[in-house]
């Protein structure tokens, strides 16, 4: 029958005359930016994920570029995160002025390990003024330490926690594809210094275009923050810092809102579809389905697999109608742009193996059962073609 990889539009027929009523509400009122949707959004993802201030912003780029410079980044100094990621973690770092440092991935959850971290700290870095660590080669001092909640599922944010208040670092959660997911009963966004967020529409809660959010504990911050997104101006005309424009629009507010009320009832089914991905394929040793340690709520933005062969296996399934992605085929220390950063293949083993075998099957709520079970019968006839050719 063949499975698409994501079909946005059946959420969206069922939710499509709450959506619409909404939009043409914001149409009605002619109030496109900083409005009364924009404002209840905020309140509402404050009390889902319990922190005090939320703040809208243009996208989830917006929102990881902005924290890092409300965070105090100045330009020249560190940022160490992962490079097992999408681009815009490592833009964003550029592009605030930083210089971005990547530790090794858990080859089991995908995330920033805690053992890849805290050896770069200790023997690649030395005392600084300030409290700051002073990377040796490069002499830049270590500012943020920005941990990245991949596919859905959050980093191990007690031991990264413990490593930043050890160095002096501020932490900024990149959770852009993560909300919903709990640590330890916590929500992500509410683990650090600040949460940065994306509302991009195939996100589990995707708005109809781009779209950001920063969370924070801490008021001061989320007063900085929302000044930044105006320009640096809390009185019109005047601008206390040089911000950006970078607001969060009513019509995605409203398409949001509408999403939220629902979005912990998708996120149980897509978990549940994940589930079924790993009955299915269980015993099948080319196959490493998601690890999920007890202290973690896994959201499955993306229901990664490790397979052998990965990319034949990509081909067969696409030549069977079955969509299938590759998050990330290239990490950041290895892209063209970053050369100038020094680093080489070989740096950072685990994360490049994850390269090399990622592969993320079609996850969404609205897939049924039957097509899980098409999609887990298709990987196992691939790999019994392999076995009997071999044979």
């Amino acid at each position: 029958m063949g499975v698409p990889f994501l079909d946005l539009k059946r959420q969206y027929e069922s939710i499509r005359m709450e959506v619409e009523d909404r939009i043409r509400a914001v149409l009605k009122s002619q109030a496109f930016i900083l409005g009364s949707f924009g404002k209840s959004l905020e309140e509402e993802v404050a009390d889902a994920l319990d922190v005090p201030h939320a703040i809208g912003v243009a996208s989830g780029t917006d929102a990881l570029l902005i924290s890092l410079k409300a965070l105090g980044l100045r330009p020249g100094e560190g940022v160490l995160t992962s490079s097992f990621t999408f681009f815009a973690t490592g833009g964003a770092v550029h592009n605030a002025g930083g210089r971005p440092f990547f530790a090794d991935i858990d080859p089991e959850t995908f995330n920033l390990s805690p053992e890849g971290v805290r050896p770069f700290l200790e023997e690649e870095c030395g005392p600084g003024a300030d409290g700051l660590r002073i990377h040796k080669a490069t002499g830049c001092p270590m500012r943020v330490l920005l941990p990245v909640h991949l596919y859905g599922q959050c980093a191990d944010m007690e031991a990264l926690n413990a490593i930043a208040s050890e160095f002096n670092l501020k932490v900024l959660e990149d959770a852009c594809q993560a909300f919903g997911a709990r640590y330890q009963g916590r929500a992500a966004g509410a683990l650090g210094d600040a949460g940065a967020f994306s509302f991009f529409p195939t996100k589990n809660l995707g708005g109809a275009g781009d779209g950001g959010m920063i969370t924070t504990h801490d008021s001061d911050l989320a007063a900085l923050i929302r000044r930044l997104r105006v320009h640096g101006s809390r009185t019109r005309y005047v601008h206390e810092e040089i911000g950006y424009n970078s607001r969060l629009d009513e019509i995605q507010a409203a398409v949001l809102l509408t999403k939220l009320s629902r979005l912990k009832e998708w996120n149980q089914a897509r978990a549940g579809r994940a589930d079924l991905y790993r009955s299915e394929l269980e015993g099948l040793s080319q196959v490493t389905c998601p690890a999920v340690p007890g202290d973690r709520t896994h959201i499955y933005h993306q229901c990664v697999i490790r397979a052998e062969r990965r990319d034949a296996l990509k081909a067969h399934l696409e030549a069977g109608g079955i969509g299938a992605m590759i998050y990330y085929q290239t990490p950041l220390h290895l892209q063209p742009c970053f050369r100038f950063l020094g680093l080489k293949e070989g740096d950072l083993p685990e994360t490049e193996s994850a390269c090399s075998e990622v592969l993320a099957l079609p996850i969404f709520a609205e897939l049924t059962d039957d097509e899980v079970r098409e999609v887990c019968g298709a990987i196992r006839s691939f790999y019994a073609g392999t076995e009997t050719h071999a044979g």
